[in-house]
């Protein structure tokens, strides 16, 4: 019997090895998996490379993650917002490493690695310096910058409902990189609000299958979620 249900968010994530390259939903604090995060500070992996979309917000979730001193490098495209200072402190005073990817490039690298791609060339970033020193290409009379995909050793997400299989569904804008994040880990765990009974789950409304996803865990809604959603469009 396929039973993908944790009972802690610990014993969801498992081990973790020093060095991993993790990939963390959110957009902001929409969907961000802040009850995975803290439980990932408490296994307390080192040298760690995260990916998401931006370096944290106050103290809490990928901003404590930083504080901990758990993360070498951060790949993401808005390292900076205006409650961003763990992350601003960390990189002034060269403690952790930064990557700057424009949103869809990170988008569309996470995809890659889910879908087997080996490389692909976009024209975001061209005549840059986040282009670098990468191969570059005129199609079509358009310019290219070589891009490569971005594979992660476990992914952190967040959904509204999932059952024992696995299957996820996504609540409006939580949903994010959660999708395709789940493809490109080699172990994705997901909190979820709700575990539904299985068969319950429209298979149309299904937006992660169970075939990405390694564990859930059930997670209690916060005052703020419980009376507004804080992560709603």
């Amino acid at each position: 019997m396929i039973d993908k249900i944790a009972q802690t968010t610990a014993d969801a994530i498992g081990p973790v090895a020093d060095g991993a390259t993790v990939l963390l939903g959110g957009f902001g604090t929409a969907g961000m998996p802040d009850e995975l995060l803290a439980a990932l500070i408490g296994i307390g992996p080192r040298g760690l490379t995260i990916v998401s979309n931006n370096a944290g917000n106050g103290d809490t979730g990928i901003a404590a993650l930083l504080k901990a001193g758990l993360v070498r490098k951060i790949i993401c495209s808005f390292p900076r917002s205006a409650d961003s200072y763990v992350f601003d402190e960390l990189y002034r005073a060269g403690k952790i490493e930064l990557e700057l990817v424009p949103q869809g490039n990170l988008a569309e690298r996470i995809r890659a690695a889910g879908a087997g791609i080996g490389a692909f060339f976009c024209p975001t970033g061209f005549g840059t310096e986040l282009a670098g020193e990468r191969e570059t290409r005129v199609i079509d009379g358009r310019p290219y910058v070589l891009e490569y995909p971005i594979h992660g050793d476990l992914a952190l997400i967040k959904a509204e409902r999932g059952d024992r299989w696995g299957n996820l569904t996504y609540r409006k804008a939580a949903r994010n990189f959660g999708p395709v994040m789940a493809m490109a880990a080699k172990r994705t765990v997901a909190s979820v609000h709700e575990i539904a009974g299985l068969g319950t789950l429209d298979p149309e409304a299904i937006v992660t299958p169970g075939i990405f996803v390694s564990r859930i865990v059930k997670i209690a809604r916060t005052a703020t979620q419980a009376g507004g959603f804080r992560e709603a469009a």
